[in-house]
């Protein structure tokens, strides 16, 4: 498998994944972008999309943020230049954006995060800054120059009196200038500095991964989510203390006891991140169908045609156990067994699951039914 650009897959994983940046030429050739910056405007002004206005310099105030949705006419309202607005999970509005995602599947599934737009006249920029993530920056219109390198963390000095995390006494490693189709990868903890040539588009294809804190308040509350976890512990071997102020050994023991035998379960952590991990980022993005289809109708279609694919924003992703395959799909958990095993991989492989592949599996009923499920959740659609 390759990336975008052509370069083996295994190869960036080895050489450049969390380790080093890289430009990336023509990674999509001929690449137009699927957005207009009035469609981007347009967004930003609704409700349910998360947007945002960073300008350079507003009334002698440095890198100033504004927090959408916006009424329009505030665009009208703007500077000519050195502003920027950013339009969060373009890929859960625009079916355009959600194939680019596609390139990527050579990370798993729950390792993506979302696309976001960058929009910026000439001199537009965020500021130079570093991100905790991994991303891929893809020029769709325009041009924008990067300097970028340098390793930065919590204790790099930045700009006061703005609400960005701005550097301030940082110094790129390298400078270029992407053009549409370009693409620059950087690892987190990168400093970087884009600034828009001319009127133009970035996309930036956004990874996440959980926070150690994230892994151990998530499990637990899983886990305290079991009834039985509210029995309170027993001592019925209790002896008295030589000093009743003193916690014993014997105590930490046996509270170590407890925790491993609800911790050290791999099957438990395996369906709790199954499903942290495919939890929708916006409770809007899932939209049922204005009328519910029967098992029979969505066959019907099926065989007529029309193709299932995922939801804009969706999440799948599976597990497989000795004896079931835990499917996830936007934070819910479907377990299937005997021949219904293989019908996990098949979904999750892309956003557009093979028609072939699955027809077997929709002889099934059950599985008929659960397709049909999915589809009237909202998380599968008809093409």
């Amino acid at each position: 498998m390759n990336i975008p650009g052509g370069l083996s897959a295994d190869i960036f994983l080895r050489d450049y994944w969390q380790k080093k940046p890289l430009v990336i030429r023509k990674a999509f050739p001929g690449f137009t972008s699927p957005v207009s910056p009035d469609e981007l405007a347009g967004l930003a002004c609704e409700e349910s999309v998360e947007s945002r206005i960073v300008i350079e310099t507003d009334n002698g105030k440095p890198w100033q943020l504004e927090n959408g949705p916006f009424p329009p006419e505030r665009f009208e309202a703007l500077p000519e230049s050195h502003w920027t607005l950013l339009v969060q999970g373009l890929d859960h509005w625009v079916p355009e954006v959600a194939d680019i995602l596609e390139a990527f599947r050579f990370v798993p599934n729950w390792r993506l995060d979302d696309v976001m737009a960058s929009y910026a006249p000439v001199g537009g920029s965020v500021g130079p800054h570093f991100d905790q993530y991994d991303v891929f920056l893809l020029q769709a219109e325009g041009h924008r120059r990067w300097e970028f390198g340098g390793h930065c963390d919590q204790t790099s000095p930045r700009i006061e009196g703005t609400p960005l995390r701005i550097l301030s006494r940082w110094q790129g490693e390298e400078t270029v200038t992407l053009a549409p189709g370009d693409m620059l990868y950087l690892p987190p903890g990168i400093g970087h500095h884009g600034v828009a040539t001319d009127d133009c588009i970035t996309l930036s294809v956004g990874f996440r991964a959980p926070s150690v804190d994230d892994v151990l308040t998530g499990f637990t509350d899983f886990l305290c989510a079991h009834p039985e976890t509210n029995n309170p512990l027993a001592d019925p071997d209790l002896k008295c203390p030589d000093n009743p102020g003193a916690i014993s050994p014997e105590l930490i023991r046996k509270l170590g006891d407890v925790i491993a035998r609800y911790t050290n379960d791999p099957l438990q952590l395996a369906y709790w991140f199954g499903q942290y991990a495919t939890v929708p980022k916006s409770a809007n993005i899932l939209v049922a169908p204005d009328s519910p289809m029967s098992p029979d109708a969505l066959l019907s279609e099926i065989e007529d045609g029309a193709t299932l694919r995922w939801n804009e924003g969706s999440r799948f992703a599976y597990h497989e156990g000795d004896a079931e395959t835990a499917l996830f799909v936007d934070g819910e958990r479907y377990l299937l067994r005997g021949e219904a095993l293989g019908l996990a991989p098949v979904l999750c492989r892309g956003n557009r699951p093979d028609t072939v592949a699955m027809a077997g599996y929709l002889e099934d009923e059950a599985l008929l039914g659960l397709i049909t499920n999915l589809y009237n959740h909202g998380n599968l659609i008809l093409e």
